[in-house]
């Protein structure tokens, strides 16, 4: 901990608000957060813009989205006496991508980047309670409450309302001078701190986004829909896929990162201080039929305390065996899909039956 930190106690109603607020943020900066901005508890102009996404079904059966609206719009519902919410990024690159490519590696399972590490909400909850604790050291008790993806919070909208980014038309939140490769948290606050502003679009006529997206799901700039989203179909959906996405699904099989290879601003991403974003188990760079030989256990020991363990083992495997009719003909992959079908739930089934299939489909061609 710093000595600044450790300085004389100053009670917060003695402190000059903007030196107070850029303490913060030099504290914040100090934790390996990227950025840290103050926003007003309001966001009651993302509203509309969910509402329509809602009438629309676009958000499958991620009934959440749509329960406690009031709450999203106005974060005093959900922690009373908010006053201020300190805004903050993490980046997760471990190396920079070459710009605006897709690579192609069809024999390899894609999983995206953000995943490849440890579970990063636990890693953001636990700096946020640092920073916190921080704070108090300098201006006394307050009433503080971390979020990181784990409430009815709408954290972009908060973050780009005070000037983190803006929203780019494949609905994630871009930075200037860091692109997009990052994730949000929230301390919710009963300080009075300054309010950052927002800052300006730059997406301009640029479509890559949408022309890249292997399932067309971005439909319209800044409207995606989910049932044909492949982080969606790979990680929250528990089903059969529709067989009209399976191609275009490819070897992703947890997650996509291609809106934002292709997206131009992420020649600017910066990559990440913090050991946790580390791949682990090789899962940068693990083949399909690699992962194809793991059983449950091996599943649930390779994947302790990474967001790969919310897809659930069945659904792990389904994806990778879409990966594998996808993948270029093999004869092994087909020996290993018929060895190993009867070990999976009959949804597991369903799609190892059409990648053997596809398989045989490109030995007779």
């Amino acid at each position: 901990m710093t000595s600044s930190t450790l300085s004389q106690k100053i009670p917060v109603n003695q402190q000059d608000p903007e030196a107070l607020k850029a303490w913060i943020k030099a504290q914040a900066l100090e934790l390996g957060f990227a950025d840290c901005v103050i926003a007003r508890p309001d966001a009651q102009e993302e509203l509309p813009r969910l509402q329509e996404y809602l009438d629309r079904g676009y958000h499958a059966d991620m009934h959440f989205l749509a329960e406690n609206l009031e709450k999203r719009a106005n974060p005093t519902l959900l922690v009373p006496n908010t006053k201020s919410i300190i805004c903050v990024r993490m980046n997760y690159l471990v190396e920079s991508p070459k710009p605006r490519y897709v690579p192609d590696e069809p024999n390899t399972a894609i999983i995206a980047r953000y995943a490849r590490g440890r579970d990063y909400h636990k890693t953001m909850r636990g700096r946020l309670k640092t920073l916190a604790s921080r704070i108090r050291e300098k201006v006394g008790d307050f009433e503080s409450r971390p979020f990181a993806d784990s409430a009815p919070v709408f954290e972009k909208s908060l973050a780009e309302n005070a000037g983190m980014g803006w929203t780019g038309k494949h609905t994630l939140l871009i930075h200037k001078k860091s692109g997009s490769f990052f994730v949000l948290g929230e301390l919710f606050t009963s300080l009075e701190l300054p309010f950052d502003s927002p800052t300006t679009k730059h997406c301009g006529s640029c479509t890559a986004c949408i022309d890249i997206c292997p399932t067309q799901a971005i439909v319209e700039p800044y409207m995606l829909d989910a049932r044909k989203c492949i982080a969606y179909l790979t990680i929250e959906f528990q089903g059969i896929i529709p067989e009209e996405l399976r191609r275009g699904i490819g070897n992703r099989v947890f997650g996509c990162d291609d809106c934002q290879l292709i997206c131009p601003w992420n020649g600017f991403a910066k990559t990440t201080p913090i050991e946790d974003f580390h791949p682990r188990h090789g899962l940068d760079q693990a083949s399909l039929l690699d992962l194809w030989q793991w059983n449950k256990e091996t599943f649930l020991a390779k994947t302790e305390g990474s967001p790969l363990r919310r897809t659930g083992y069945q659904s792990f495997m389904r994806n990778i065996a879409i990966g594998l009719g996808n993948a270029p003909f093999n004869s092994a992959i087909i020996e290993s899909l018929e060895k190993n079908k009867l070990q999976h739930d009959d949804i597991v089934q369903v799609h190892i039956e059409w990648a053997i299939q596809e398989q045989f489909k490109k030995c007779q061609n």
